[in-house]
């Protein structure tokens, strides 16, 4: 998997405050929505290999400066320190042709039997940008995976679009269907968060027990981001 230098984002200061926590391992998972907006992995310190990041899918509830309430699909009421100078994304939806011979994409599938996947989502990255290169566990539905790579051959069917994903070590053959949701990461504002607003984070847990996060995902004219 190709990695990205680690950036610290915000002081040393302001990060010694959480105690230095570590959430590197997340930046492998979260490289979608941090891309586009020029921060490309977490900062660096004390997480530990058990601890493992969690995926924070639903609406906010309520949001300040410094924290975010997001309530889940299951109802559950989530509470998020932000790090300082915190990142937020947002999630454009283009047409099916942003996925292109050349391009580079994420996409969460579902395998099938013959060994191939099928798109439940394509994330379309910025020219230039590779970031997370790889075929791994995904939990947006049991059994899910993202592949990140390059796209190769694209073939038009009645059943939507096969594509060729080439990632270090392998190559995946995918079908994106014409209702797969597919978008490209843009810079967001801390504006967008409000109640009710849809949101994808990845958050790590400190040492006192309390999640934080350092980027916000937000869907596209109320949807939510797809991954």
């Amino acid at each position: 998997m190709f990695r990205p230098s680690l950036a610290v984002l915000g002081s040393d200061d302001a990060w010694a405050k959480w105690g230095n926590v570590a959430v590197k391992s997340i930046s492998k998972r979260f490289v979608v929505g941090l891309a586009a907006i020029g921060s490309l992995a977490w900062s660096a310190g004390g997480l530990s290999a058990q601890e493992s990041p969690q995926h924070i899918r639903g609406k906010i509830a309520s949001v300040s400066t410094s924290e975010i309430v997001v309530k889940t699909r299951k109802g559950l009421e989530i509470t998020v320190k932000m790090a300082p100078n915190f990142r937020v994304a947002a999630m454009k939806k283009v047409d099916m042709t942003a996925i292109q011979p050349g391009s580079f994409i994420g996409t969460t599938t579902v395998e099938l039997p013959d060994g191939t996947g099928r798109s439940l989502e394509v994330h379309v990255f910025p020219p230039g940008v590779k970031m997370g290169a790889g075929h791994y566990p995904w939990d947006l539905k049991p059994g899910s995976m993202m592949t990140n790579g390059d796209v190769g051959k694209v073939v038009a069917g009645a059943k939507g679009n096969t594509i060729e994903v080439a990632y270090p070590g392998g190559t995946h053959t995918i079908l994106v269907p014409p209702k797969a949701p597919v978008v490209e990461t843009v810079p967001g504002q801390a504006a967008m968060l409000k109640p009710g607003v849809a949101v994808f984070l990845i958050a790590a847990k400190l040492p006192d027990g309390s999640l934080a996060a350092d980027a916000v995902l937000v869907g596209d004219k109320g949807a939510p981001p797809p991954m």
